[in-house]
């Protein structure tokens, strides 16, 4: 603070009081602007403290709304692989029943055509004698032309025999298995009867006949033959279409 004109000293007493005085007020004066910067710095340094925590809230609070994000973006995700998971457990269970409910249908169906066959194998016919066709896999070993493919089928206590006429004698041995079995089992040999048929043109001839054993109707059964030559040969034949000898005549 500047002196006035008047204050200035007028003598060494009263310079020495002016020094003084001076020198006091300077260091009330730098007091002042010392506590006066201060207190700026302090004001200053509440300021960058504040806006410094405000960014610090801000970049902490933006970070947590981000984690937040990706959070429910990963429990969305979560959500529907889980809710994919269970859709595609309950198609391969649906498949799976319409498969079991499919094979279980089938195995009914297979299970009912096998018992009908088993019913219709196991009901033999009535003790008797019948027409029956005689089939075989070759045209060189068949019935006589004669009988028109046919032969006549004996019942006896359920068992079944067909007795056919051949177009020969060169068929001399029957066997009801294979070639292989035959040779091996002379005893199963079927012998041969002698039979005389008549065709149509009034002629007849002698030819040999056999009785062979039917295992069942309407399917295959192995007939092993002998020729002349002494070499078994296999074939598959069958007997079907049974009518009782009554109903023909």
């Amino acid at each position: 603070m500047p002196l006035d004109q008047k204050d200035l000293p007028t003598n060494c007493g009263e310079a020495f009081c002016y020094i003084a005085k001076k020198t006091e007020m300077e260091k009330k004066d730098m007091k002042k602007r010392m506590t006066a910067l201060l207190l700026a710095g302090l004001l200053g340094a509440g300021m960058c403290s504040g806006c410094g925590s405000q960014s610090t809230d801000a970049e902490q609070t933006g970070a947590e709304a981000e984690e937040t994000a990706a959070s429910d973006t990963e429990t969305a995700d979560t959500e529907a692989a889980d809710a994919e998971a269970e859709d595609a457990e309950a198609t391969d269970e649906q498949e799976a029943a319409g498969s079991e409910e499919q094979a279980a249908g089938s195995e009914a169906a297979e299970t009912a055509q096998t018992e009908n066959g088993a019913e219709e194998t196991a009901a033999p016919l009535e003790d008797g004698v019948y027409e029956a066709e005689f089939s075989t896999d070759s045209s060189m070993f068949h019935v006589n032309e004669a009988c028109d493919g046919k032969g006549t089928l004996t019942v006896e206590n359920g068992e079944m025999t067909i007795h056919i006429s051949l177009v020969s004698m060169r068929i001399v041995n029957l066997y009801p298995g294979t070639a292989a079995d035959a040779e091996a089992d002379e005893a199963g040999w079927l012998q041969p009867t002698t039979d005389e048929v008549t065709y149509s043109d009034g002629m007849t001839e002698e030819v040999y006949g056999f009785d062979v054993p039917v295992p069942a109707l309407e399917e295959e059964f192995d007939l092993a033959l002998l020729g002349e030559k002494g070499t078994w040969y296999d074939h598959k034949v069958s007997v079907s279409n049974p009518v009782a000898v009554d109903e023909t005549e």
